[in-house]
């Protein structure tokens, strides 16, 4: 699954840097997605891997909480990315005169600097509270395949009232305002969908925002029931707090290509012609 999860993502940069017809804003979310699933799956498979296969299982307080800062951080920017494509649906689709206009290649920049940035800023604070407030833990064994936040809190003998408070300040920002936004952009394209003359143009025209839709429910769904599941599902067994935990930084690093190549066709034409190519070389 791993092996997957890098292959499809290296896969959709390397399409979209090659056709220049994929030059656009969608395709440019698209491969900071690519980066961002990168990341999230290379920060916690490959332990996750040597864990199953040589039973390493140690790891050291600074080298656990930066790969908590890096699993939450690029979770934070894959939300902030999925706000953004939405944004750049919402203009395609409601006001496609002033669509080159708004989306520039810069503003496109900008929209991925600013997610990266607020991944950063909400993010930075909690391995450093945890480090400065939290110094000592009552037990060293993290019921969990990687550093998870809560995981590692719960660990701590010290008042952890303010990381709970916090991490739960951030969820709230991120998992709700995000999605809620991204709701009422959809609900704006829906109603100019449906202003549209004929069943034919209704359904092209919603069908470039089918991939975009999945990738969101891929995203959404398993680090919501997660997070909920991991804070108020005391009477759930922990290997299934951890099971759902891989999932969500697991599932969508290898859905994701596989959702935008299969409904993207650009992409599905660019891809099967590469096959081709190399068909006929062999």
């Amino acid at each position: 699954m791993y092996l997957v999860a890098v292959v499809g993502n290296i896969t959709i940069l390397a399409v979209v840097r090659v056709e220049r017809s994929l030059h656009q804003p969608m395709y440019f979310f698209l491969c900071m997605l690519a980066v961002i699933d990168l990341v999230l799956s290379t920060s916690t498979m490959p332990k996750l891997l040597g864990i199953f296969w040589f039973g390493a299982g140690d790891i050291g307080l600074d080298a656990c909480l930066t790969q908590m800062f890096l699993i939450h951080c690029f979770a934070t920017v894959e939300s902030g990315i999925f706000l953004a494509m939405a944004f750049d649906r919402y203009v395609a689709i409601c006001d496609p005169l002033r669509h080159t206009t708004v989306l520039t290649h810069t503003m496109v920049g900008r929209l991925g600097l600013a997610a990266l940035l607020r991944g950063i800023l909400y993010i930075g604070p909690l391995p450093v509270m945890i480090r400065l407030q939290l110094p000592l833990y009552k037990a060293r064994v993290i019921m969990h395949s990687y550093c998870e936040h809560m995981a590692v809190v719960t660990l701590a003998c010290g008042d952890s009232r303010i990381n709970n408070v916090y991490g739960l300040s951030i969820g709230f920002l991120v998992l709700i305002l995000d999605s809620m936004a991204i709701a009422a952009s959809y609900v704006m394209i829906f109603r100019a969908v449906m202003g549209l003359a004929t069943p034919e143009a209704r359904l092209k025209t919603l069908g470039t925002c089918g991939s975009h839709i999945c990738a969101i429910l891929i995203f959404y769904v398993p680090i919501a029931v997660s997070s909920l599941i991991h804070r108020f599902g005391h009477q759930v067994p922990p290997p299934i707090h951890t099971l759902l935990a891989n999932f969500y930084l697991l599932i969508p690093p290898i859905l994701n290509p596989i959702v935008y190549a299969v409904r993207t066709k650009q992409i599905r034409e660019r891809l099967l012609q590469i096959l081709k190519i190399q068909t006929k070389i062999r």
